[in-house]
């Protein structure tokens, strides 16, 4: 099933003091990680009746979380979308940093993959993340070649 995520995509950062919190929050968890495939058993008072809950996690799941805190420990915003999720045009475009109707003309262009919704288009985030890594890829091997160039015209001296 494919999930159609509603709303804009919120990157979730965190002001100085909590950055700190989640830094040794990121450290006390990480202690679980290492070659860890078994859940782990977190436990934590209710602030409210002080009674003692327990989560059971599992290893995958206390991986995303670590990884999650350590991106916001370091100042970076965190946004959690999964694979199969399709976007909108407004949410692609924001989540590439690109205005929207440029992300719309990729999809006319073929360059991503989409479905028509009635009139709505929607684009896989996996389908994104394709676009990304080899845009990535293209942009490292043209300034190789740029390099390449300038070296042969004897331009770095």
């Amino acid at each position: 099933m494919t999930t159609l995520i509603t709303g804009s995509i919120q990157p979730v950062s965190l002001p100085e003091p909590e950055q700190r919190l989640a830094r040794r929050s990121q450290e006390t968890l990480s202690h679980f990680l290492p070659g860890g495939v078994e859940p782990v058993t977190l436990r934590f008072a209710d602030p409210r009746s002080g009674e003692q809950i327990e989560a059971t996690v599992p290893a995958a799941a206390m991986r995303v979380l670590v990884e999650a805190l350590g991106q916001m420990a370091a100042g970076r915003p965190v946004t959690l979308v999964p694979l199969h999720a399709e976007l909108s045009t407004q949410q692609a475009a924001e989540l590439m940093g690109v205005s929207r109707p440029y992300f719309v003309k990729l999809l006319e262009q073929g360059r991503i993959p989409f479905r028509r919704v009635g009139e709505q288009r929607r684009v896989r985030y996996q389908d994104l993340l394709l676009y990304l890594d080899e845009y990535e890829r293209a942009a490292a091997a043209a300034a190789s070649q740029m390099t390449m160039d300038a070296q042969d015209l004897g331009l770095y001296e």
